[in-house]
């Protein structure tokens, strides 16, 4: 008989594009029946402190709040010399963003760490990730730290990019890729070993996808938001790459580093446990 476990992902194109073959059943399911949760990644963070799910995507960020989970090697979300950035309406100065509001889409979201470690604490207003441009627009904020397929359709919304995050970290971590969601599983839901074999399971769906590009992007489009295909494509290239299937040594000293700078800024104030599958 089949294990039947909870699993929360997002309803974007990387993460639909992962689970393109789990959802449908097209590899082996290593004994799973798996009941999908699809929901914004800041309400997955909020989840995951109380173990609600066996597995779940979250920020990186989310961690330092957790207790009890195993990291999975396979399905995380790293950048490479790419990231969140902060946009706005006018072509400004990236100094005065201390006397104005950021739209941000979640505190415990890993682009707001990465904001507060580089730029310090400032004004923010909390709000679904996909209602940030419209936010900027209706001045209902000044700023906004975007996330997703925004990162590459800003311009074509005449927003100006003001500071890039990814950028930023490239230089200051000395060239490891940028921690930004992570797949963990819960050790007080599931067992070392189940959770290894999900890990396997979700790297085997990675690889799925990628060997089938075209049905796992028709798939995917379902969460385009309305971006055009090609974009759509180059999002999720973007963020499903080597690091993707797994974060080998340089993902886990990533998120490592992320939380030394954040504990050398007084943002984060205790160490944080790091425990993998491998």
């Amino acid at each position: 008989m089949a294990d039947e476990i909870s699993v929360g992902h997002t309803p974007d194109a990387d993460d639909a594009f992962m689970f393109y073959a789990i959802e449908n059943e097209l590899v082996p399911m290593n004994g799973f029946k798996i009941i999908h949760h699809i929901e914004d990644i800041e309400k997955l963070n909020k989840r995951a402190i109380n173990h609600e799910l066996e597995i779940t995507a979250i920020s990186a960020h989310a961690l330092a709040y957790l207790d009890n989970y195993t990291i999975l090697m396979s399905g995380g979300s790293f950048g490479m010399n790419y990231g969140p950035i902060i946009i706005s309406k006018q072509n400004q100065s990236i100094e005065k963003i201390s006397e104005s509001i950021i739209g941000i889409p979640g505190y415990l979201t890993s682009a707001y760490l990465l904001m507060t470690i580089s730029l310090g604490r400032q004004k923010c207003k909390e709000m679904l990730f996909s209602e940030i441009p419209d936010a900027i627009i209706k001045n209902l904020v000044d700023y906004g730290l975007v996330i997703h397929e925004s990162q590459i359709t800003y311009e074509s919304q005449n927003f100006h990019k003001l500071f890039d995050l990814g950028e930023w970290w490239e230089k200051t971590s000395g060239g490891l890729p940028v921690p930004l969601g992570i797949n963990v599983g819960s050790n007080n839901l599931m067992s070392p070993a189940r959770i290894r074999d999900f890990d396997n399971l979700l790297k085997t769906s990675i690889q799925y996808s990628i060997e089938h590009l075209d049905d796992a992007i028709d798939f995917a489009s379902r969460y385009s938001r309305g971006t055009e295909r090609t974009t759509l494509t180059r999002f999720v290239r973007m963020y499903v790459n080597e690091y993707t299937i797994d974060m080998k040594n340089q993902g886990k000293n990533a998120i490592s580093k992320l939380f030394q700078l954040a504990n050398e800024k007084g943002i984060i104030k205790k160490d944080v446990n790091l425990i993998y599958t491998k």
